[in-house]
């Protein structure tokens, strides 16, 4: 029988995901007792883990041992200085247990969608909240990118690592909160437009996403007309092909004097399967694989220094954002 969660553990969701949780367990009480009982044994670990998770101490909180004072002042200026390979073992101990909650968090969800994927009342909202769970872990990405970024402004930064803080402390910020429905919006509208390929010139792609996105999108565009970074990025995010695979299908249809191509050539063209996780609409991990796959090339390319992007375009859209903020 599953056992009521105690106010200390209510936190774990939000007011909104409670009650889709709770709705979604009365509809299945009536329709699926045995996937009930499993979705309220998956919730009741995840409420769980989340109560341990969050009664961790604020990594703002002061500690002295030996002598070796430290405080939210040290970690910020540790967090302008990191590189992204050395984050693991420098970051306090909640912020990987906050990572650890989110993935909790996303396969908990993850099963409710499954069982309810008939049912769109449900699954719809349900769907959402794995996307913000995806989207939150992106944007941690971001932040880092930001931080690490020798050409972002030195002035913001300081502001930025306060809100990277405060997102491992309570798993949001108001940063997140302000930037995290424009990522998710990105995201629903690729979701609607699956790569078509044609003539490989993007726009049909583009000009259906633009519809769906709001101003500051398209400004985000007329401002990035000119900068060659962003429109590749733009090209492997609506492709779902690395820089390097769509210079090679260009240059074999200028090649053949081939006019349009289909997913089946693009494959044969490549010889094997694409460098990117394709993305699966029916699992949004592979949206988080898909910008992790690209973030990892384009810190190749980085340190290689061989063209292409080196950054996603999640990256430089959410910089974007931040860099018009007041």
């Amino acid at each position: 029988m599953f056992v009521q969660a105690t106010n200390k553990a209510l936190h774990v969701l939000s007011g909104e995901e409670e009650s889709l949780v709770s709705n979604v367990l009365g509809w299945l009480d009536l329709e699926f007792p045995e996937e009930s009982r499993l979705a309220r044994d998956r919730l009741h670990n995840l409420r769980e883990l989340g109560t341990v998770v969050f009664n961790y101490p604020s990594v703002r909180d002061s500690q002295t041992l030996r002598g070796d004072f430290r405080d939210e002042n040290r970690l910020l200026a540790a967090l302008c200085s990191f590189s992204s390979a050395s984050r693991l073992l420098h970051i306090p101990t909640k912020v990987v247990a906050v990572r650890s909650y989110l993935v909790s968090k996303f396969h908990t969800f993850a099963l409710l969608a499954r069982i309810c994927r008939e049912n769109a009342e449900f699954y719809i909202p349900i769907r959402m909240v794995i996307l913000s769970v995806v989207s939150t872990l992106m944007a941690e990405e971001v932040y880092f990118s930001c931080l690490e970024d020798p050409s972002f402004p030195s002035g913001k930064k300081p502001a930025l690592a306060q809100d990277l803080v405060r997102l491992w402390d309570s798993g949001t910020d108001a940063r997140a909160i302000l930037h995290l429905p424009a990522l998710k919006a990105l995201w629903i509208a690729r979701d609607g437009v699956p790569p078509v390929f044609g003539t490989m010139n993007g726009s049909s792609e583009l000009f259906r996403i633009t519809m769906d996105m709001g101003t500051d999108w398209y400004d985000f565009l007329v401002e990035e007309t000119e900068n060659e970074e962003t429109h590749w990025a733009l090209e492997e995010f609506l492709f779902g092909l690395s820089f390097e695979e769509i210079a090679q299908v260009r240059e074999r249809l200028t090649r053949f004097g081939i006019n349009a191509v289909d997913w089946d050539e693009v494959r044969s063209y490549l010889g094997n399967q694409p460098s990117f996780t394709p993305v699966d609409e029916g699992d949004l991990r592979s949206i988080y694989d898909f910008f992790i796959d690209r973030r990892n090339a384009a810190l190749f390319r980085m340190r290689v220094c061989t063209p292409g992007p080196r950054h996603t375009l999640e990256e430089i859209y959410l910089k974007y954002r931040i860099l018009q903020e007041n």
